[in-house]
Formats: structure tokens, C-alpha cells, sequence
């Protein structure tokens, strides 16, 4: 697959995991397929770009709880695409943690199906 594709795949992906997410959790929402979309261009471009920041600054933190603070910081990047994206909306840290967690176990399954 040509990068292009690679990357179509896989923002196709993070866009059904964030769907898929926004019906199971009744706090997470989105007005529309644009701000859908959106959200998971910008979440690929959080987690390629902030996460590894945000991972530095943060592992003294992660190194005392074993790697646990992974899954706040995997919260926080969906918080802080929320926050951005005007379309979508997450009601609280607790909604944004366990989605978090749904989408990172989702596009593991789904991604293992199509790759």
C-alpha cells in the first residue's frame, strides 16, 4: 500500500472507532460527519505529535504507576480534540478515559481485520 492509502486506511479507521465510541458512550457527541472527520484527522495528528511530547514531560509520573498514566494521557489527547473540534463534545474525563480505552481496544481489532 502506497502511503497515501496507508493513511486514508487508516484515518478511516480512527473515524469508525470515534463513531462506533460516540454511540456506546451517551457523553461523547458529534454534531455532524464533518466534525466526525475532523476529530479523527486531528486525533491522528495529536497522538503523532503531542502524545510523544506529552509522554516525555510525563514519565517520571508513568515510570511510579507502571505505565497507567498512559491511559490519562490517552484521555487527555481526546479531551484536547474535543476542546478544538466545535462539533464535538465529551462530557467529563471519565467519558474521554474509558472511550479512550474502547477506541485504542477497537482499532486494535479492527486494524488486525484489515492489515
Amino acid at each position: 500500500m502506497g502511503n497515501l492509502t496507508l493513511f486514508l486506511v487508516q484515518w478511516g479507521l480512527t473515524s469508525l472507532s470515534l463513531w462506533v465510541a460516540s454511540y456506546i458512550f451517551s457523553g461523547m457527541k458529534f454534531a455532524d460527519g464533518g466534525s466526525l472527520l475532523i476529530a479523527a484527522l486531528l486525533l491522528g495528528f495529536a497522538n503523532a505529535v503531542v502524545k510523544p511530547l506529552l509522554i516525555l514531560f510525563t514519565l517520571p509520573l508513568t515510570i511510579v504507576t507502571m505505565g497507567l498514566f498512559l491511559l490519562v494521557v490517552n484521555a487527555f489527547m481526546l479531551m484536547l480534540v474535543s476542546a478544538v473540534v466545535s462539533g464535538f463534545t465529551i462530557s467529563g474525563f471519565w467519558t474521554a478515559f474509558f472511550a479512550s480505552i474502547f477506541i485504542s481496544i477497537f482499532s486494535l481489532f479492527v486494524s488486525s481485520l484489515v492489515f
